[in-house]
């Protein structure tokens, strides 16, 4: 929430260039995330039913229906085009067994849910307190993107006061959304940049569809057997339609780079950038001898390439 006090001084700082190679490295991390959920998730690659033709028909089949329903002529079969999908998917699923309703039973249909604050006491720790300081701030950055590239896909501007204020309003309610989390017992929050795929796909971008959806997930907070309805949906079905909603996030990315002029010195905050975000991400290795605080901010590819572009952004001189 401090953070986002800050937005209104960095208007030099946080610029398109920046905005956009973050969104473009949320896009492209997250991608590995619905390839792997394609060929059935990590619990398929333990199993060594990873990539097995079910699954693979499964991704397949969800992935061809969103392309096919988006491009329909019909609005409301275009806007409806990711839940058809999974609809579908959900549905071959079922005929081939992936679907494990036994997870479902009569206890849990009859549950209900209160959320205790505090559950676990209130202790202070300064190096758990440094530790999660550090994780939001790098929730700020990815938000960053996140409204960014929401502001872009929805028609709104990504400069000026305006985008400043709209980028200061996302942080701010992700701060305080993970602050409330931290009363009931929560891991922080961050923005789900798959959002953006949505609205990229469906030509869907009111708030109001927002409203809606904040009360469904109170009602997976509170019942439990409204959770495990969707937690049954096997990952073959999630990953056909999160992969290309994730591409859409980094075609976003591209799109809010590419809306700038691209000289010399973009390029080389660009590479710069991409090339350390990427590399982190691909090969997580490489700081295994680095001390854990290094380790616990640069292990976020996104994060690497973030902070990299906004230090290369204000080092980086170059005469044309």
């Amino acid at each position: 929430m401090i953070v986002s006090r800050t937005f209104k001084y960095l208007r030099n700082i946080i610029t398109p260039l920046v905005s956009g190679i973050v969104v473009l490295l949320i896009g492209l991390s997250l991608i590995k995330v619905g390839i792997v959920s394609c060929g059935g998730g990590y619990a398929a690659m333990d199993n060594g039913t990873f990539a097995t033709w079910e699954n693979l028909s499964i991704a397949a089949l969800v992935l061809l229906s969103v392309l096919f329903f988006n491009r329909c002529g019909n609005k409301y079969l275009r806007m409806s085009s990711i839940v058809l999908g999974l609809c579908l998917g959900y549905g071959l699923a079922f005929v081939l067994g992936k679907v494990d309703m036994s997870a479902l039973n009569v206890e849990m249909l009859m549950s209900f849910n209160i959320p205790q604050p505090f559950k676990y006491g209130v202790d202070f720790n300064v190096s758990s307190f440094i530790a999660i300081g550090l994780v939001y701030l790098i929730t700020a950055i990815e938000a960053t993107g996140d409204v960014t590239a929401n502001s872009m896909i929805s028609g709104l501007p990504i400069e000026g006061d305006s985008y400043l204020k709209r980028v200061s309003g996302g942080v701010m309610a992700d701060g305080f959304n993970s602050f409330l989390a931290g009363i009931f017992n929560s891991f922080p929050n961050s923005i789900f940049a798959q959002n953006n795929g949505i609205i990229q796909l469906t030509g869907v971008a009111s708030r109001y569809v927002g409203y809606y959806i904040a009360a469904m997930l109170v009602l997976l907070g509170l019942f439990p057997i409204v959770g495990a309805v969707f937690s049954l949906m096997p990952d073959p079905v999630l990953g056909g339609a999160t992969l290309l909603m994730f591409g859409t996030v980094a075609a976003a990315g591209i799109r809010i780079i590419s809306s700038q002029e691209i000289g010399r010195k973009e390029t080389l905050v660009l590479a710069v950038s991409l090339s350390l975000g990427l590399g982190v991400e691909l090969m997580p290795d490489v700081l295994q001898q680095a001390p854990e605080a290094i380790r616990s901010i640069f292990s976020s590819g996104i994060t690497t390439g973030g902070l990299t572009a906004i230090i290369a952004n204000i080092v980086i001189r170059v005469k044309e």
